[in-house]
């Protein structure tokens, strides 16, 4: 049992509203559809089981980029669309918010029933990491969400959140099973009596890996386990600012899809027709889909996809954020009959991006890219929790009246 990480991130309130709910939705299952097609489940896991990408994953979905409702949105959008195409795609969410934690075992029962594994393991791995975190680290925040994602073939993430009134923060945790073959796929010895239901049994064989974890865990400080695993700390600010962005990455990505038309790269001709703003969003789709690790160290960049549901860094563009989600939806449809030549555009796309990076130089202007974003907001639909974006009262002044994004 290996936690592969945690993220600090200031507390926020409030709701996700119907229309950017359904949408998250649709285009989380695509992300996940595409990425599980692409590479395989496994991937799909080891990429929920990242602090830095899930903080990402959300950003580009339209959350805020930096707040603790990521966590209970992002899953929440993902275990309505995924579960239903569970079969088909091997995926399942188990758990949630709440009450719905506590139903994580029973879950992980079902599942068992429906692929073969184990049922009774999982929910013990289930039971185990929240038991860590909730009571082996005592670091002051009390766990009120669990999930737990799991493939067909046994491998499985746990990402739960717990919160400290006191700091106004929230702790996002993340397990991964990559390095727990044996606990998955070995079953426990039988246990012979009058059955009292499902219990946590520590004492089998299988259980040893576990054990001996968790052992481990307790005696070491929480100090000590935060510095050997991947930390996001999210700041307390809610606009984005310079220092939140690698300027060099959005820079060049800005240039990629704005100054070059897709006849210009003879591997974008899949893509002709999309203008430069849904090219944007879709380069940032993109990264998150193919991105390496190392990629999602700034998970700000990718609110620069769909903006932000309370506006920052600029309002959701409904008009945009349609259009990704049926670009990617058409894509993976083309590849499931054997024609991948779309969803290799869509590749290309993060890949020319990252291409222009070298050599690059970017301006220092978020403050004027967002600034324009805002005005041109109506333009795509634009929408936060507040109402509809209107158009500006006034024309944006800039030198020769032309707004330079990078």
């Amino acid at each position: 049992m290996k936690r592969s990480g945690t993220a600090d991130l200031p507390l926020h309130y409030g709701h996700v509203p119907l229309w950017l709910a359904d949408r998250m939705s649709k285009l989380g299952f695509a992300i996940v559809e595409t990425i599980a097609l692409e590479f395989s489940t496994s991937e799909v896991i080891s990429k929920l089981s990242n602090p830095f990408w899930f903080q990402s994953f959300g950003a580009v979905m339209g959350m805020d980029w930096h707040s603790s409702g990521i966590t209970t949105s992002v899953l929440g959008a993902l275990k309505k669309s995924v579960n239903p195409h569970s079969q088909e795609l091997g995926i399942y969410i188990c758990g949630g918010k709440g009450k719905h934690s506590m139903k994580t075992p029973q879950e992980l029962l079902f599942v068992g029933n429906k692929t073969g594994l184990d049922g009774n393991d999982l929910a013990n791995c289930s039971r185990l990491t929240a038991k860590v975190d909730n009571t082996a680290i005592q670091d002051g925040f009390q766990l009120y969400q669990h999930n737990f994602i799991v493939d067909n073939k046994g491998q499985w993430a746990v990402i739960q959140q717990g919160m400290n009134p006191d700091s106004r923060t929230a702790r996002r945790y993340h397990w991964h099973s990559k390095d727990l073959q044996s606990f998955i796929n070995e079953p426990h010895t039988f246990i012979y009596g009058e059955n009292q239901g499902s219990i946590l049994n520590l004492t089998a064989g299988s259980a040893a890996k576990s054990r001996n974890g968790i052992l481990e865990l307790t005696k070491e400080s929480p100090t000590k386990i935060m510095k050997e695993m991947q930390h996001l700390s999210m700041p307390a600010h809610h606009d984005v600012r310079i220092e939140d962005v690698n300027m060099k990455r959005l820079g060049a990505m800005l240039w990629t899809t704005h100054e070059n038309k897709p006849e210009d790269f003879e591997e974008l001709l899949l893509l002709k027709g999309m203008g430069p703003r849904a090219l944007q969003s879709l380069a940032l789709v993109s990264e998150v889909i193919y991105g390496t690790p190392t990629r999602f160290e700034d998970p700000a960049r990718f609110s620069f996809a769909h903006g932000g549901k309370d506006g920052h860094p600029f309002p959701v563009p409904i008009t945009i954020y349609d259009e990704t989600i049926t670009t990617l939806q058409k894509a993976i449809q083309r590849a499931k009959i054997g024609n991948s030549d779309k969803i290799e555009a869509i590749k290309k796309l993060s890949e020319i991006s990252r291409g222009a990076e070298k050599g690059f130089t970017p301006n220092d202007n978020l403050d004027e890219l967002i600034q324009k974003e805002r005005a041109e907001s109506y333009k795509y639909g634009g929408k936060t929790v507040f109402g509809d974006s209107k158009p500006p009262k006034s024309k944006i002044i800039t030198p020769n009246n032309q707004l330079k994004l990078f």
